[in-house]
């Protein structure tokens, strides 16, 4: 180590412009920074329910589209309305990316002739507006609210609220360039209507959630990373009294963070809403390492040791405990790589790469800093200063008081740990945002208003070619439109071709029932398919064989776990029949991501719990020691989960990331602490001696580096994305109540089993 620090302190010069250049050249490539916010981000190439997806567009056709909807208190059912839905449907169907429109004017009205009762039309509901007369509108107000197929999707119940649905051209939605530039057609097309008639609009779909996902990670990554970076400097300012000192710190973690983004950018890896926090937690970790460096440093000067001493001293005294630091927190990020959700891989193995550079940063440019720098200061005269006789008497109440404390701590755990059987995992997509994001908004004005935001596209197999015009088959479905009903009222609205068959037998026989004759009903979707207009075919209804039928189901948003009881209850359903059905889409892919939030909170936990317990046997040799370091580190993530099942939060995705980065950086303090108590103990120190030691040489450093942290991770929760706002929150408290554990649990306990002039911990 002495070697190693004199070749630091004589290539000073060489390391101080080295790695800035390295740096400078490296961020260079940041120019080709891109976000990606498509929904195929979260799942692997491989992933089974992404290749079902595929496989279900690829029959059926692209389920994603744009979607706007408006409310007015006197009715759509007027002039101005109208107009407004027409000429709105006019310009989806000329913008590019969309392959079909679908809104009440040109919804495909089947009806008789009243001139020739005996042949069928379908033509558009709305025509020639400006001919209707009042008593014209109040008649397709009427016809409007008896259309099962349009009346609680296209318009509401009371006829106030409308929709106009653009269904956008296959794997459109993929690529996030046209997903901006369809929001944008869209605010374009809006922005004539609002300016003429002050309507509010609500926009929903496909692109506008991957545009609201991209422009919140750029805003979180812009934002957040200044911000933190200046909340740092000032805390470090504050600590150290010198200004060198904090720039110093912070420059270690923004050249960190700044080559980390640039491998990722040279790699082909794209930012996305966890991703573009990397900076931030780079910033996290390294201010840590930094910090204890520093610290030491300047006790060693105070002490007064010469400059190149006390730089000896700073790394001989931390670099232990700076290296098992940077391992055990580049172990809990690194296993976040075991979960399927592919965002939190990349943040995983990304940042645990960057919490080794930072350790490797540190160790090298600081002390090089240092040399060069040699700041001023001044030198104390040792005695029973403050903090040493603050020492003392915190020591002594630990001892005196070490029964207390570990029962209160005792029952503090269970009673808030009993909230951990109480916790929920939700990975409703919607909810990832906040309430007053404008995506949320529309959401919920069209539950409110209109209909269920989310969808089931419920495929049903009818086991034969040119099954679906059995009509035992389509009394099935109108037999699961009922049972689903009934079982479920967050199920708003169904619908498929079995609609279609049961209009064209109303207006042909006044019987709003399936007809018997097979034949029949495919002389109704013969004639209902030569009917229509071009784009408006029904080939995205069924497949080429007319064996698969597509229902499509419009959901209420509700949680994940209702989700997956309702989708498992629809595919029950059928088994229970001589037909099957499977339920694809958006809504399903990401309700089963549940179970990859749950499993990467659970797996990456004791992953990390287990890899640091092997890191930390290898380091002290010593295996009574293991459960000193892991239970101080897992009680503060079991209290948070506790406290969010007691307060009814659900887990989410920001909350199984927090799980094992809580650990690898929680257990920080637990080894700054350890590895200088046992080392006291090693020189012969007694208890008393050895943990007034600590305390004075690493507890303050210990607080300083907590609250650094603390407030850092408090910064996501000024994020509009709740993942974000959650991991803040979560993360924060967990390290909060690590550092009273590291404090206080941890002497109380140390004074209750190693109450000894021989140590057992040694």
């Amino acid at each position: 180590m002495q070697k190693f620090v004199e070749k630091i302190i004589k290539f000073r010069w060489y390391i101080a412009i080295l790695i800035p250049l390295i740096t400078i050249m490296m961020a260079s490539s940041l120019k080709n920074l891109e976000f990606e916010g498509s929904y195929r981000i979260w799942f692997g190439e491989e992933s089974k329910i992404l290749k079902d997806y595929d496989t279900f567009r690829s029959i059926f056709g692209n389920d994603d589209a744009v979607a706007i909807s408006f409310k007015m208190q006197e009715g759509v059912f007027t002039k101005k309305a109208l107009h407004v839905i027409d000429n709105i449907t006019r310009k989806l169907w000329q913008t590019q990316y969309i392959a079909r429109v679908d809104s009440l004017t040109n919804y495909q009205y089947v009806h008789a002739d009243e001139q020739y009762p005996d042949e069928i039309l379908v033509e558009d509901f709305i025509e020639d507006i400006d001919s209707l007369t009042k008593k014209d509108l109040e008649k397709k107000r009427s016809i409007a609210l008896k259309q099962d197929i349009i009346v609680g999707k296209l318009i509401s119940q009371d006829a106030k609220t409308t929709m106009i649905v653009g269904r956008m051209t296959p794997k459109a939605g993929n690529d996030p360039a046209v997903s901006f530039k369809l929001r944008d057609a869209i605010v374009a097309i809006v922005e004539p209507e609002i300016k003429e008639h002050g309507i509010q609009f609500y926009l929903n779909g496909g692109p506008i959630i991957n545009t609201a996902f991209i422009e919140i990670a750029q805003h979180d990554g812009s934002t957040f990373t200044p911000a933190v970076i200046g909340v740092a400097l000032l805390l470090l300012f504050f600590v150290f009294r010198k200004f060198s000192l904090a720039f110093l710190s912070i420059s270690v973690v923004i050249f960190t963070f700044l080559i980390v983004l640039a491998i990722q950018v040279m790699l082909g890896y794209k930012l996305n809403n966890f991703t573009a926090n990397i900076p931030v937690f780079v910033i996290a970790i390294g201010v840590a390492d930094a910090m204890h460096l520093v610290w030491i440093y300047i006790l060693a000067k105070k002490e007064g040791m010469e400059n190149h001493e006390a730089i000896h001293h700073s790394v001989h005294t931390n670099f232990l405990a700076l290296l098992l630091t940077s391992l055990t927190t580049a172990v809990g990020f690194a296993s976040l790589s075991i979960s399927n959700v592919v965002p939190i891989k990349t943040l995983g193995i990304a940042t645990a790469s960057a919490a080794l550079l930072a350790f490797v940063l540190t160790i090298l440019f600081v002390p090089a800093l240092l040399a060069i720098l040699n700041p001023r200061i001044k030198k104390q005269e040792i005695g029973e200063n403050k903090t040493k006789k603050f020492s003392k008497w915190y020591v002594q109440f630990l001892r005196r008081h070490n029964t207390k404390i570990l029962v209160l701590s005792g029952c503090i755990f269970v009673v808030i740990g009993w909230g951990m059987t109480q916790a929920k995992v939700d990975s409703n997509t919607v909810r990832y945002f906040k309430e007053n994001v404008p995506f949320r908004v529309t959401t919920q004005f069209m539950q409110d208003n209109l209909t269920g935001p989310m969808s089931y596209e419920i495929i049903v197999d009818s086991q034969k070619a040119d099954g679906i015009k059995e009509p035992k088959f389509l009394k099935t479905v109108e037999q699961f439109y009922a049972e689903f009903y009934e079982k479920y009222e967050d199920a708003r609205h169904i619908s498929s071709l079995m609609d279609t068959v049961k209009t064209f037998n109303e207006v042909m026989n006044s019987s709003k029932t399936i007809p018997d004759d097979k034949n029949l009903i495919a002389q109704y979707l013969l004639l209902y398919s030569l009917s229509l207009p071009q784009g408006m075919e029904i080939n995205d209804r069924m497949d080429i064989e007319e064996r698969l039928l597509r229902v499509t189901a419009s959901m209420n948003m509700v949680d994940t776990s209702k989700d997956l009881e309702m989708i498992e209850w629809v595919e029950n359903w059928w088994e229970q029949t001589e037909y099957s059905a499977e339920i694809n889409g958006q809504t399903k892919m990401f309700a089963h991501m549940q179970h990859d939030v749950t499993n990467t909170l659970i797996y990456s936990i004791t992953l990390a719990v287990v890899l640091i317990s092997i890191i930390m046997f290898f380091i002290f040799r010593n295996v009574k020691m293991l459960p000193l370091f892991i239970a101080p580190n897992i009680l503060p993530i079991a209290l948070v989960v506790g406290v969010m099942g007691w307060l009814d939060i659900d887990i989410d995705m920001g909350v199984a990331i927090a799980g094992a980065i809580i650990i690898g950086v929680a257990v920080d303090d637990t080894i700054h602490f350890m590895v200088k108590y046992v080392e006291s103990r090693k020189r012969g120190e007694n208890m008393q001696n050895s943990l007034e030691y600590v305390m004075n040489y690493a507890g303050s450093a210990i607080i300083f580096t907590t609250v650094i942290l603390s407030i850092a991770f408090l910064v996501f929760v000024l994020s509009d994305f709740n993942p974000n706002y959650h991991f803040g929150i979560v993360t924060a408290t967990a390290l909060l109540i690590a550092v009273l554990v590291d404090l206080i649990a941890l002497p109380a306990l140390l004074s209750k089993i190693d109450d000894r002039e021989e140590s057992l911990l040694v």
